[in-house]
């Protein structure tokens, strides 16, 4: 079992390391929120930069707030895993100051992955959901 200060210490590393990541910590101002086995939560607060012509969050801001979360998830225990594929279905515009996505592993073979994505606004209400593909480049194991 994993202790409170193992996945907080857990969290500020993935932190530090995707920091590195300048386009989805300085322009969409993502933050990784959790954390754990094959799982990470990730949240952005919704500036209008971020919002299309009528007023609704750029579908493109949604997607790499998703493949955010996969690329968290799925970037833990020494693991180097990029996105193979992906795909997003928009349910509803997102409404409110902030987005949270949720990736979570539903398969994981020797090679290559499976993760899907939840993302909600402000009110708990789902506005997308990605799945991703992963295939692991390398193991630092």
């Amino acid at each position: 079992m994993v202790n409170m200060e193992d996945k907080r210490t857990k969290l500020n590393e993935l932190n530090e390391h995707f920091s590195k990541d300048r386009f989805v910590y300085e322009s969409l101002g993502a933050r990784i929120t959790a954390v754990d086995e094959g799982y990470a939560k990730c949240e952005m607060n919704i500036r209008p930069e971020h919002c299309n012509a009528i007023g609704i969050p750029m579908g493109g801001v949604l997607f790499t707030l998703a493949d955010f979360a996969f690329a968290v998830a799925a970037n833990q225990d020494d693991k180097t895993v990029v996105t193979q594929a992906a795909q997003i279905t928009f349910l509803t515009p997102a409404q409110g100051g902030n987005l949270v996505a949720e990736a979570r592993l539903i398969r994981d073979g020797s090679q290559t992955s499976f993760y899907k994505v939840l993302l909600t606004d402000a009110q708990g209400t789902e506005v997308a959901f990605a799945t991703a593909n992963g295939y692991r480049i390398r193991d630092e194991h």
